[in-house]
């Protein structure tokens, strides 16, 4: 079994699902008492943050160039940053490393082309929503068409994830509004919708919607599992 590197802490709230769903995952696959060969290294969100929204990316990049480097270090085979944002440096964190970056883009991607998926609605924060790091990603790489939120709903969308799921707070309220918005997103065509941030699966899960659901918490981890299994 492959030892897995985790980037957490971005927010730790999310951090705890990729914990336990990777963890379940290896127990169900090799069973009896096995469990999953992790090395976390768990950042201090409230300065990235603060980069993130001053527009500071490298400053962020190098944080978390910083991290992989221990996580590398401490014998990973390969890394996982526990966070859809902060792969728009996952880049600069490839290049100062010596072993591969599981992408989350590229986890997803696969999961929704093996289901045949054509278009498929963004959740995220803004940064994820409207900035081309993400989104390119999938159009330019995996052929799929996506669609986002108005300006209003992605403020939504976001203030409730900086607000709200990173610190736990989980809101009948906001989840009422995240399913209508899902359902703005299925009029624009959207055939499946993307929880692109790790926190949204603890709002929204598949019982709450008939539309298909692809958590990107646990499609990243499956993935992880696959890599360390094989």
């Amino acid at each position: 079994m492959k030892t897995i590197g985790l980037i957490g802490g971005m927010s730790w709230e999310s951090t705890i699902g990729y914990y336990r769903e990777i963890n379940q995952r290896v127990k169900k696959v090799l069973g009896g008492l096995h469990s999953a060969k992790i090395v976390l290294h768990s950042v201090d969100f409230d300065p990235i943050e603060k980069l993130q929204h001053s527009g500071n990316w490298a400053g962020t990049a190098d944080i978390l160039i910083e991290a992989a480097k221990s996580v590398e270090s401490a014998g990973a085979d390969f890394i996982l940053i526990c966070t859809n944002t902060m792969h728009k440096v996952a880049a600069d964190i490839e290049q100062n490393i010596n072993i591969p970056l599981l992408h989350i883009a590229d986890a997803t991607a696969e999961a929704l082309v093996k289901d045949r998926i054509k278009k498929v609605g963004l959740l995220g924060t803004a940064f994820t929503m409207e900035q081309d790091f993400y989104k390119q990603r999938l159009i330019e790489t995996y052929g799929l068409e996506v669609v986002i939120p108005n300006k209003a709903d992605r403020q939504l969308v976001h203030n409730t994830i900086y607000n709200e799921l990173c610190l736990g707070n989980i809101q009948d309220a906001s989840r009422q509004e995240y399913l209508r918005i899902i359902k703005e997103l299925t009029k624009s065509g959207a055939e499946a919708i993307i929880l692109g941030c790790t926190e949204i699966g603890m709002l929204i899960n598949q019982q709450h919607t008939d539309v298909p659901i692809y958590d990107t918490t646990a499609i990243h981890a499956a993935k992880a599992v696959e890599w360390a299994i094989g």
